[in-house]
């Protein structure tokens, strides 16, 4: 089995990870779900702001190892970025809003968006991985309710959700 240059060294079997990779139909689909969206377009927009935006705030070889474990369709909106800056969640939020085409009066809505994106993301990534992303985002800065769905679901019993 042929590992990923950005994973060589660090997964020496994929067979024993935790969990399967996910495929672009499924992640869409997931995100359009949680998300509440009408189509899977909605569902592409949301995802490809919400990641290119947190990975301009993660360190290059981290956004390159979470993008790794995601579907090649998404992974570049993750391992595209160069240039990484330090800025709060609410400042993500304001990029989020602006990229995303929401109205000042949608906040709540791209927040929640971006949540159901980190969700299915933190399914479809190793936990240690989505750890090492999250341990480079300040609590102080509320990046923690970036997370909050996902934290939400793994707190529920199967067929809660």
């Amino acid at each position: 089995m042929q590992t990923h240059p950005a994973i060589a060294g660090n997964v020496t079997n994929l067979d024993n990870c935790e969990r399967p990779a996910m495929h672009f139909d499924q992640f869409l689909g997931a995100v359009q779900n949680r998300a509440q969206l009408d189509s899977s377009g909605p569902a592409l927009r949301a995802t490809r702001i919400t990641l290119t935006t947190l990975s301009e705030r993660i360190q290059p070889d981290e956004a390159d190892d979470m993008a790794a474990q995601l579907p090649m369709e998404i992974d570049r909106f993750v391992s595209e970025v160069d240039t990484v800056e330090s800025f709060s969640f609410d400042e993500f939020v304001d990029r989020l809003l602006e990229r995303g085409g929401y109205d000042d009066d949608e906040r709540a809505d791209a927040v929640f968006h971006a949540q159901a994106v980190m969700a299915v993301v933190s399914e479809a990534v190793d936990e240690n991985e989505l750890q090492q992303v999250r341990d480079q985002l300040a609590e102080k800065q509320g990046w923690d309710e970036l997370f909050e769905v996902a934290e939400h679901e793994e707190g529920l019993s199967p067929g809660e959700g």
